[in-house]
């Protein structure tokens, strides 16, 4: 049995439950070629296309160095290709591949899945209000940093 202080702790709890998201979605998306921290990548991506290494880093609150190799794995896989920056010359831009859009519906069909699953013992109201406090508690957190 897990110990009081772990059932009553916010972020023991979203630590767990985020360990739980992050091996449902790995196990989805192996038949992909993807792994999760290359999944959030792509999912930033394929929103706003051509953002520069430190603005992913930023963004998705990940180490530069983590995104460095992050991105260079995903280049070596052909999910990405950086190029140089027109305004910035110190800087490299990074865009999805064709590889990286075909994967695009799959990928993120496969992640609702996983949410789907996890919410489904939520009435349709509770999911919403729990998505709504989820991201309260992270402005929150943001705003600390």
């Amino acid at each position: 049995m897990t110990a009081p202080f772990a059932q009553d702790s916010a972020g023991f709890l979203a630590n767990h439950m985020a360990r739980l998201f992050a091996r449902a979605l790995q196990t989805e998306l192996k038949p992909l070629g993807l792994a999760p921290a290359q999944f959030m990548v792509l999912v930033e991506l394929w929103e706003t296309d051509g953002q520069t290494q430190a603005a992913l880093s930023q963004r998705l609150a990940v180490e530069q160095a983590t995104m460095a190799n992050t991105l260079s794995r995903m280049e070596r896989d052909g999910l990405v290709a950086r190029r140089a920056h027109a305004e910035d010359a110190r800087a490299r831009l990074v865009w999805t591949t064709d590889r990286a859009q075909t994967l695009r519906a799959p990928a993120l069909d496969a992640a609702r899945r996983i949410n789907r699953e996890a919410l489904a013992g939520l009435a349709p109201e509770a999911q919403a209000g729990f998505l709504a406090e989820m991201r309260q508690v992270i402005a929150a957190l943001t705003r600390r940093s």
